[in-house]
């Protein structure tokens, strides 16, 4: 994989794939720019070279077409804002209109195109609209980790029909920690892994089982191995189509996968709930909504240990105050095991929210842009847009 300072970039269109897709208030603005931020270095890096950088990226998910609700106009100026430099929104992403746009932008501009999505070739990776991405470039930039692990047109498809092409520094970043995290870890390594449903991490707990030398579970998936275990869950969330799985992980894993002692319930998922502190098993009129006090400490003492760090999933329902503080005391806990030399690596929308939210997104070796395909990286997968660049 050639990495960006591989290539001449001086008076070459480059077309840079970016992972734009951010969350945004009703009336359009940037809610959370930590995407458009870790493109800022490769943006830079080509004007520096003295290239023209051309972005895509996809937003949400429109449906039949253009709909400006999922315009990237809005993602434009705010990237303007950040970077310093002249930025050009073109309404079109390829054909006579886009080149017109791209052909008229002044040296030491950056250029954005529209949303890629808005294309019905996009998504199903249709070649005609690959080639045509391709027409528009003369070196071809991958700079979006949160989007490699789909083969779409812009972020597999267009890299086949251009010669010059490599990792920018995000891509090229991320791929390190990880692959280090991986494949060369300093132990004790210790994986966190949180979330909703243990079925969205079955891959990922397998493939980790091989590798750490500890895992720690919290969120509702651990429900499913609570269940697994013969406690009581309440109303918890159990997959129980998941739940023979999960024994025959528990058998595998021993004591090196740790699940939640006690539990943060209440009777309802809402910040007016009653709330109490139960050990193991959780009565039937409640559901667990955060890991208790003697998990924190548990957990906490683990990764005080950890050299390398893994963490991917929330502890319980952060977004409300009285089930937050599990997944902001893991968060804590990173901060602190970077402070003493461990590299961590935190991936995933909602375990990037927390660190950000808990202002520690800087004392954490790693924070991943991408959800979906941090996951699958871990699991060992082929992410087409990676393997293209090959």
């Amino acid at each position: 994989m050639k990495r960006l300072s591989d290539l001449d970039l001086a008076g070459k269109r480059v077309l840079v794939r970016v992972d734009f897709n951010v969350p945004q208030d009703e009336g359009g603005a940037v809610e959370d720019d930590t995407r458009i931020r870790g493109a800022l270095p490769t943006l830079r890096a080509i004007l520096d070279a003295g290239g023209r950088p051309i972005l895509m990226s996809h937003l949400g998910r429109p449906k039949d077409g253009p709909d400006p609700k999922y315009s990237l106009r809005p993602v434009a100026e705010h990237l303007a804002g950040l970077l310093g430099a002249p930025v050009v929104f073109c309404e079109a992403t390829v054909g006579d209109a886009a080149r017109a746009c791209i052909g008229g932008a002044q040296e030491g501009t950056v250029v954005v195109l529209e949303n890629t999505r808005f294309l019905p070739g996009e998504t199903k990776n249709d070649d005609g609209l690959a080639r045509e991405m391709a027409a528009l470039a003369d070196v071809y930039v991958s700079d979006a980790f949160g989007s490699v692990h789909r083969a779409h047109a812009s972020t597999e498809g267009v890299a086949r029909h251009v010669a010059d092409k490599a990792a920018g520094l995000l891509l090229a970043r991320e791929v390190e920690f990880l692959t280090k995290a991986l494949d060369e870890p300093e132990r004790p390594f210790v994986a966190v892994l949180g979330g909703a449903k243990v079925s969205d991490k079955l891959g990922v707990i397998e493939a980790l089982l091989g590798k750490a030398d500890r895992l720690l579970i919290g969120g509702a998936m651990s429900y499913t191995f609570l269940r697994a275990q013969g406690f009581d869950t309440g109303a918890s969330l159990v997959e129980e189509d998941r739940v023979d799985w999960a024994k025959g992980v528990l058998e595998k894993a021993g004591d090196r996968l740790l699940l939640p002692s006690d539990h943060i319930v209440a009777d309802k998922m809402k910040e007016d709930a009653d709330i109490e502190t139960v050990v193991r098993g959780i009565p039937a009129d409640k559901m667990g909504l955060d890991i208790g006090p003697d998990t924190r400490r548990r957990y906490t003492d683990v990764l005080a240990e950890a050299k390398t760090v893994i963490w991917n999933g929330p502890m319980g329902v952060f977004e409300m105050a009285p089930f937050a503080e599990g997944t902001l005391t893991v968060a804590r806990a990173l901060a602190e095991a970077t402070r003493n030399g461990a590299l961590t690596v935190v991936g995933g929308g909602d375990s990037v929210a927390a660190i950000n939210e808990a202002g520690l997104a800087d004392r954490v070796g790693h924070v991943s842009t991408g959800g979906g395909a941090m996951l699958e990286f871990v699991e060992g997968k082929t992410l087409p847009g990676l393997a293209v660049l090959g």
